[in-house]
């Protein structure tokens, strides 16, 4: 299996501005994510920025790294910009790793790679896990994916999807019946080069706009997307400095 994995790393975060060079065990969390992905399959790492600082970090750790526009809507779109550079051939596959997770498991970055070589009828591949607890089922901010018989994405929604008919009680997850159990979207993604030069012209999904999530596009004009189902979440990735907090800590155990 021959794949690239592609790292957005993106300067100004509202949450926690400078996030990509936040130190972490001495490091910035960029240089950390990469060294974390290194113990992939993956035949090369790059890493796609917007920002001057994060790209000469970068080069100081001998970390590939493109310069992109700052002013992309999506982090597809920056991906899109940053095969092009690359010069990435269409049928090569790309998996967008998060540049604010350097604890994701190398294991489930291969695993979606896999599946999207296994897959030739898919643009896209992604993961989920099953939702065991009703909180989660009801949260907004969990998307859910829903799927069809050959494992590829239906549909994706922050709704609690599926809904059992008729049942208005909060405890809905236990009315579902046995093989519709929902399934949380996890957040990696791997792309054949093709579709991310396109994505950009794509025609925006009203129901993208209306849940604010952009996979919908794909989907919409009739794209296919592959889905792994994990028998565990991913790592919680970094958005908050409470979180840096919590992975400076969880990062300090690992090494220790």
């Amino acid at each position: 299996m021959s794949y690239t994995i592609l790292i957005p790393a993106r300067m100004h975060s509202k949450r926690l501005p400078d996030k990509p060079l936040k130190l972490l065990a001495g490091k910035p969390m960029i240089v950390r994510v990469v060294e974390n992905v290194r113990g992939t399959s993956a035949e090369r790492i790059v890493v796609a920025t917007d920002h001057e600082a994060i790209f000469d970090a970068c080069r100081q750790e001998g970390i590939e790294c493109v310069m992109t526009r700052h002013d992309h809507r999506t982090g597809t779109d920056r991906l899109s910009e940053a095969v092009t550079k690359l010069g990435l051939p269409d049928d090569a596959v790309v998996v967008n790793v998060q540049g604010d997770e350097p604890m994701i498991p190398t294991s489930v970055v291969d695993r979606v790679a896999q599946l999207l070589v296994e897959h030739p009828e898919c643009a896209i591949a992604t993961a989920a896990h099953p939702i065991d607890d009703v909180e989660s089922f009801l949260n907004p901010n969990i998307v859910k994916v829903v799927l069809d018989g050959r494992g590829n994405a239906l549909t994706f929604s922050r709704a609690p999807i599926p809904w059992p008919d008729g049942c208005e009680s909060p405890k809905a997850l236990t009315a579902l019946p046995e093989g519709c159990h929902p399934l949380h979207h996890m957040g990696i993604y791997a792309y054949r080069v093709g579709f991310l030069k396109k994505f950009p012209t794509l025609p925006r999904a009203p129901m993208e706009a209306a849940e604010s999530l952009e996979q919908l596009r794909a989907l919409y004009n009739g794209d296919k997307i592959a889905v792994t189902v994990l028998e565990e979440s991913l790592p919680a990735g970094v958005d908050t400095a409470e979180d840096l907090e919590r992975l400076q800590a969880a990062y300090s155990q690992k090494n220790a």
